[in-house]
């Protein structure tokens, strides 16, 4: 075995066997299997979810911030000039609404009767929930008494349902614009006394730059 005979003549004619070895290499792959063992880093994994949670509530802020305080809407025409000009751009806050109650001279924006098919009425509180309201010779009275210290106003030529007095429920305001002759509000039978459930929050930041820019002062 592994050798292979080859016939070699010699002289004289004769024939001798010659031997030739034939080498077999043998290759042993000793393949060594390598053990990877997977290090664990508790604090890594608890940093990234750490992180995970931070990003997460900061989503979630961001979202609630914009839904509560960020709201925008555009002021449709003069009733409230010159506190708020016309296609002046404002911020609503929401919450506050239903937090705590609003105070005379707040600014807010609300949908008259509730009617979602028109457009925010931006507009100032004069009369509070319990109280009745009268205007009478152009100024403001607040249970039978003038309300001298309304000072967003100086006339107000047209009464309204307000020449008589109108007593308020104990959810409902009495709005009026800074510019009365500009457009509706609380004395006009179209809007009328607003229930709190149709004011859509108050306004607290004009948007618009120039001299308007900043917090919306009541």
């Amino acid at each position: 075995m592994g050798q292979e005979i080859n016939f070699r003549r010699q002289r004289g004619g004769k024939k001798r066997k010659v031997k030739k070895k034939k080498n077999h290499l043998k290759f042993e792959d000793n393949k060594k299997k390598l053990k990877f063992e997977k290090k664990k880093n508790p604090r890594l994994i608890r940093q990234i979810i750490i992180w995970a949670a931070e990003i997460a509530g900061a989503c979630a802020v961001a979202v609630l911030l914009v839904a509560f305080f960020g709201h925008r809407i555009s002021n449709s025409g003069d009733a409230m000039t010159p506190s708020i000009r016309n296609g002046e751009v404002v911020l609503v806050d929401r919450l506050v609404i239903d937090m705590k109650e609003l105070s005379r001279g707040q600014i807010v924006a609300f949908r008259p009767n509730g009617n979602k098919e028109v457009h925010f009425y931006i507009r100032r509180v004069a009369g509070l929930p319990g109280e009745t309201v009268q205007i009478k010779e152009g100024k403001l009275y607040i249970d039978g008494e003038e309300l001298k210290s309304y000072e967003y106003v100086s006339e107000i030529r047209d009464a309204g349902i307000a020449a008589e007095p109108v007593k308020l429920g104990a959810d409902e305001y009495f709005l009026l614009g800074d510019n009365p002759q500009g457009g509706e509000d609380s004395r006009s039978s179209d809007i009328g006394i607003v229930k709190k459930d149709d004011l859509y929050g108050k306004v607290w930041f004009n948007t618009t730059s120039g001299d308007h820019f900043g917090i919306v002062k009541k």
